[in-house]
């Protein structure tokens, strides 16, 4: 499959008050192969101009000079997506959209107004980034809103998980199959009860793994108690920053962000 195409939405919908769903299709979605926790770039285009592709080929090096050789002007903003489902029959996907509040970024600004037709950009799933699933007896899956499309697509996968969820109220649960921990913030500061839990959890006996995804701080801080006090390999936690607080994937990444990425390559 083209790692790079358009993408046109055929159906919105809101499936909890602050999440949207977007169906879209294009061309080699059909042939995509399923994964858990897949990822792809979504481009979307300037206000009032159609989106624009990269006209490099399928080397992802290449591909992302040619996208920061584009005009800023013209330039689409990129942003990180996982795909929710798929519909091979229709060569569609579905992806999730979080509604964050007035200080929304591009992102969530266009899914306000998403409607069949609208057009983006996309680089991926990429193969190359697929990373097996864990075969320790037990994975332990933590996250925030932004993680349920991944975390949904892992439990399809794994016959043993102890899953904890935060989200901001009752109304943003969603069904997933297993059984689900489902942490309500009403208010309180973003991932402090996500951490506690993970503390507190009682964890089944066997070997443990750990999958982690969420905001940048809170998912180091997760990881850094499975690591230090719980004594996990390093190599059997899987952690991503989705997002960061007060940041965007626009700005410059902190130490801490260098650090987790050279971790995670290996470096």
């Amino acid at each position: 499959m083209n790692p790079t195409g358009l993408l046109e939405v055929t159906a919105v919908r809101r499936v909890t008050p602050r999440t949207v769903r977007v169906t879209f299709t294009g061309d080699g979605l059909g042939e995509l192969e399923p994964w858990p926790d897949q990822q792809l770039k979504l481009l979307f285009p300037p206000p009032g101009r159609p989106v624009r592709l990269p006209s490099a080929g399928d080397d992802v090096l290449r591909w992302y000079q040619a996208y920061l050789a584009i005009p800023a002007g013209e330039r689409p903003v990129m942003r990180s997506y996982t795909v929710r489902g798929r519909d091979p029959g229709r060569a569609a996907i579905d992806v999730d959209f979080v509604l964050h509040g007035s200080t929304a970024g591009p992102a969530t600004a266009w899914a306000r107004t998403a409607a069949p037709g609208d057009v983006l950009g996309r680089y991926g799933p990429d193969p190359a980034y697929r990373r097996p699933l864990s075969a320790a007896d037990v994975l332990l899956c933590a996250g925030d809103e932004t993680a349920i499309p991944a975390i949904a697509t892992i439990l399809s996968e794994v016959d043993s998980a102890v899953v904890f969820v935060e989200v901001a109220d009752a109304a943003e649960e969603q069904p997933l199959p297993g059984e689900v921990h489902w942490l309500h913030r009403n208010g309180a500061e973003h991932g402090r009860k996500l951490v506690e839990a993970v503390r507190d959890a009682k964890l089944p006996g066997g070997s443990v793994a750990a999958w982690l995804a969420g905001e940048a701080g809170v998912v180091r801080t997760l990881r850094r108690h499975l690591v230090g006090d719980r004594g996990l390999a390093e190599n059997a936690v899987e952690f991503t920053g989705y997002w960061r607080r007060s940041l965007t994937q626009d700005d410059a990444p902190t130490a801490e962000d260098l650090a987790d990425a050279a971790e995670k390559g290996g470096g």
